[in-house]
């Protein structure tokens, strides 16, 4: 199932067997896409859309000198340019980070399963809320944390984020970027990302080694974050989807 981890655990939406079924029938193909391609180029025309199967995906915007600035990181479960479906061009890139598996969904297909399920079309207007919501609390890590808490919420909105996916235990995930990644995430530099990561290891906050974060306090590493996942709209209890 494709489709298993996409509003996985969504306060107030379910997607109901038969739109889940009828959403898997809709994927075209599935492909497997190396690490750090470019599947959609900002002005370009669009006629599909790729549900994350595994792996993690960017977005992002490149400046006249070729320096980009991510806007967004997506995990298993995330519709990833769903927002293309209306608008066909996209104003950024949407790129891989590491290893991905994507399902792939023409937009054609999209128009027969609204048609047949007019209530998916609240429920793919929802995602894409959800997607703008995890917009404005970047902006707000951006715009007003210190360096450790900027890192410090990253890591708490990827945690929340993948055990809503049925991907972390709540204090243990596996997270396949390099420092650098983050440091780019966070708007910071290599040196600086290494001396936060430190910094959150030696005041017994978490530690990120071998690909593998580990929370160890995961309320406190919240409080430093001022992170609050209410903006996910996690419902724990809805267990809507079972993740082998």
């Amino acid at each position: 199932m494709f489709s298993q981890r996409f509003l996985r655990d969504k306060r107030g939406v379910k997607l109901m067997p038969p739109e889940r079924a009828a959403l898997e029938k809709a994927i075209s193909e599935v492909r497997h896409v190396p690490a750090r391609t470019t599947l959609m180029r900002a002005g370009h025309q669009i006629d599909e859309s790729t549900l994350l199967v595994d792996g993690i995906m960017s977005r992002y915007i490149d400046d006249r000198n070729g320096l980009r600035q991510l806007v967004a990181i997506h995990v298993p479960g995330d519709f990833v340019d769903l927002h293309a479906f209306p608008l066909k061009v996209l104003e950024h890139d949407v790129a891989t980070m590491t290893p991905c598996t994507v399902a792939v969904v023409p937009h054609a297909a999209l128009e027969v399963l609204l048609k047949d399920f007019p209530d998916m079309n609240r429920k793919l207007w929802f995602a894409t809320l959800i997607d703008a919501a995890i917009h404005r609390a970047w902006l707000f890590r951006m715009g007003r944390l210190d360096a450790l808490g900027k890192v410090a919420h990253f890591l708490c909105e990827t945690n929340a984020r993948l055990v809503s996916a049925g991907l972390s235990d709540g204090r243990r995930f596996d997270l396949d970027l390099t420092q650098a990644d983050l440091a780019e995430i966070c708007g910071l530099t290599s040196v600086h990302i290494n001396r936060v990561m430190r910094q959150l290891r030696d005041e017994g906050l978490c530690a990120f080694r071998s690909s593998v974060v580990e929370l160890f306090d995961p309320e406190r590493l919240s409080a430093r974050a001022q992170f609050n996942d209410a903006y996910l709209y996690n419902d724990k209890a809805a267990n809507t989807v079972s993740v082998p």
